[in-house]
């Protein structure tokens, strides 16, 4: 949970993650459909889905116990030679090294710089660097303290040097270079979407993302990005046609939300609208379902998608509150 992702946020996740699957066993047998649930809000949901899997396969061919075993554990899903070092070397003491952004960055610095024929031979130079460090005994605290050091003193901007154990014998600070190339990021990309959230009757159309890719297996009111020239009513229409075969009238605003995934900046404008005709039909989304707006909380959707079923909500409260008062009006007449 914490690799991209603040501490501050993570905690709450992580206690409530917990607390419904307390350990490989209950995590195992779980649904899907609950695992999505609980890591709602996390994003980055492949790894709920990585996650849930390994649950399975340890349950099934090793008792629902974690194995001290680095090339086992790295044949699991989502277990990178990263992962498998801060999991062995915190539950097991097991002498191997990490490298992640923290550390990578501190041993950037503090190593002398050595021009390298390409990007994999500096990389295998980190590792080797981190592994040759680790103490014989204690490398899961030696481990999290690389990170925090990286974390809290040696930082990408403005790092504290005076600060830092290890400032006498960095190489970095001696050259007086100490910028890191990771502040170089990619540029951020502007993307317009458009929702659909399509009522038949006192339900909406609800869908089911791929089990591959952005989101896979969330639950989700279709949407796609908006053409070159496309309104968003004109949007609304191709994408509930392409992806769902159905048509629906009166396409009227309902809220604009903005949201950030990886690179990309995304405006994602919601249209409301009712059901004319046709019937579920998908190429791209797995399944599609008519839900009542009481029940939208037990589907699992990302973030976006979880604000805009919160905004469909405060709205019917909201207007049930104007019936209910225009109702005890009449009656006090």
């Amino acid at each position: 949970m914490l690799q991209q992702t603040q501490v501050a946020t993570v905690v709450p996740y992580f206690e409530h993650f917990l607390r419904a699957f307390p350990n490989i066993s209950t995590l195992a047998r779980a649904s899907l459909h609950d695992v999505l649930r609980h890591w709602e809000g996390l994003d980055y949901y492949r790894r709920a889905l990585d996650l849930h899997r390994a649950a399975q396969i340890l349950e099934s061919h090793h008792h629902g116990q974690l194995p001290n075993d680095p090339a086992l554990l790295g044949s699991l899903p989502g277990f990178g030679r990263y992962t498998v070092g801060a999991v062995l070397s915190q539950a097991f003491d097991s002498r191997l090294p990490i490298l992640e952004a923290n550390s990578r960055r501190v041993l950037s610095r503090l190593l002398p710089h050595r021009e390298a024929s390409h990007k994999g031979m500096a990389e295998r130079r980190l590792w080797e660097a981190a592994e040759a460090m680790l103490p014989q005994r204690g490398a899961g605290e030696f481990n999290q303290a690389l990170m925090e050091l990286g974390s809290l003193i040696c930082k990408p901007r403005a790092p504290r040097c005076d600060a830092c154990p290890l400032a006498r014998c960095c190489h970095a600070r001696r050259r007086g270079h100490i910028d890191s190339s990771e502040n170089s990021r990619q540029p951020v990309e502007e993307v317009t979407e458009v929702a659909a959230v399509v009522w038949r009757g006192d339900k909406i159309l609800l869908v089911q993302r791929p089990e591959q890719g952005r989101w896979a297996d969330l639950w989700e009111f279709p949407h796609a990005p908006v053409l070159a020239g496309e309104t968003h009513p004109a949007a609304a229409h191709r994408i509930l046609r392409d992806r769902t075969g159905i048509t629906a009238a009166d396409k009227t605003e309902l809220i604009t939300l903005r949201h950030g995934v990886t690179r990309f900046r995304i405006t994602l404008t919601c249209l409301e609208a009712r059901y004319r005709a046709g019937s579920f039909r998908s190429k791209f989304y797995r399944r599609g379902q008519w839900v009542a707006l009481s029940r939208l909380g037990g589907y699992p959707v990302s973030s976006p998608q979880r604000r805009l079923i919160e905004t469909l909500v405060e709205r019917a409260r909201s207007r049930k509150g104007e019936c209910d008062l225009a109702y005890r009006n009449t009656r006090g007449k």
